[in-house]
């Protein structure tokens, strides 16, 4: 999957892009994982560091996860002007197709907090000819 998505909130850009994990997934047993790959850079003038993380994670079976935390894969980045920081991680649905989509909180120097958009991505799977077998098509008569 070669999508990228990218956000831009209060000087500070996301881009993401996200892909289907064949080799960590099991179809049959209905478990499908998605890697993600985050760029976050600072286009502003003044430093931020991220503190927290929020994630809606959906999936077509209609389940619906938020998860919250500190940081990104266990660190809280301070990105100052023209720097970035990039990261990659992973979720696990149930079925072949969902979204993901959330927000981080950063902390600029003189203590203000806010909000930065991760943008709405795409998670899908790549059709096999085995799904073809699970739905045969019915013989004309």
């Amino acid at each position: 999957m070669a999508n990228e998505y990218e956000s831009l909130t209060d000087g500070i850009r996301v881009t993401v892009r996200p892909r289907f994990s064949l080799a960590q997934s099991d179809p049959a047993e209905g478990e499908f994982v998605f890697s993600y790959h985050i760029r976050m850079e600072n286009l502003g003038s003044q430093a931020a560091q991220l503190l927290f993380r929020h994630w809606l994670i959906h999936d077509s079976t209609g389940e619906d996860q938020e998860v919250d935390g500190e940081g990104v894969v266990g660190q809280q980045p301070l990105l100052v002007p023209g720097k970035a920081h990039e990261y990659q991680s992973f979720c696990v649905l149930g079925s072949p197709f969902g979204f993901m989509e959330g927000y981080y909180t950063f902390m600029r120097p003189d203590g203000s907090r806010f909000r930065v958009a991760i943008p709405r991505f795409r998670l899908q799977a790549p059709l096999s000819p085995l799904d073809d077998e699970a739905h045969p098509e019915q013989p004309m008569h």
